[in-house]
């Protein structure tokens, strides 16, 4: 069965363009002309990815991720302007797995759609799990973390770095390491979204009058660790 995909953007001329490209590529794909048609359509259908602009009337695609984020990881990519790094950075801070910027060649735009959904399918099919250390629970099948049994909320990128450090206790990651496991090969960033994630991951893994989970290592990068 093919895959289904959400594509949401005000511009009729790139609603027809995109739904070309993902048609010849096998997708089965739904369009919507602004935020509020995004939301109804995907409360409606089932989908496998959502690909949102973030200039749309209605709600703007940054909202759509974090109302999309409220109830599910579906794989979720932005489209950008080129040049918005604030666009950017705060749309994977709201949980979007990937940006593509405007304007895009066919050839760029499909390669990062099944990147997304390559790397989706893989965490699909991974070994589920729980991972515990003292304080902490992170659940494998749920996505869920706890400290000190209390739920706390991750975004899939917070939930995928500290999954792959959690892993492997004390051993160093830089930074390149993380963004190429975590964003992939084929990621667009820069290392700033390494350290804007550890930051705000360190903050809500945060116990009082305890150590952090995640430290810094000078000079390399960082690492997960329990004292």
């Amino acid at each position: 069965m093919a895959e289904k995909i959400l594509f949401a953007d005000d511009e009729q001329k790139i609603r027809q363009v995109v739904l070309m490209y993902l048609k010849k590529e096998g997708y089965d794909v739904v369009a919507a002309a602004d935020g509020k048609e995004a939301i109804e359509l995907y409360n409606r259908e089932k989908m496998d990815m959502v690909i949102l602009d973030v200039m749309m009337p209605e709600m703007d695609g940054i909202q759509v991720c974090q109302e999309i984020r409220k109830k599910s990881q579906v794989p979720i990519i932005m489209l950008t302007a080129r040049n918005d790094e604030i666009d950017r950075v705060l749309g994977l801070e709201m949980g979007a797995d990937d940006y593509i910027g405007k304007p895009f060649s066919p050839r760029e735009f499909t390669a990062r759609v099944k990147a997304v959904l390559r790397r989706s399918g893989q965490a699909d099919k991974a070994e589920q799990t729980t991972i515990n250390y003292p304080g902490i629970t992170i659940n494998m099948v749920t996505r869920e973390v706890s400290i000190l049994e209390q739920e706390i909320y991750l975004t899939p990128k917070e939930f995928e770095l500290l999954v792959l450090m959690a892993k492997q206790p004390g051993r160093a990651f830089t930074r390149e390491q993380l963004l190429e496991n975590v964003w992939g090969i084929d990621y667009y960033g820069d290392l700033r979204t390494v350290d804007t994630h550890i930051k705000r991951l360190r903050e809500k893994l945060k116990i009082p009058n305890a150590p952090s989970y995640i430290n810094t290592v000078w000079g390399v990068g960082y690492k997960f660790e329990v004292k």
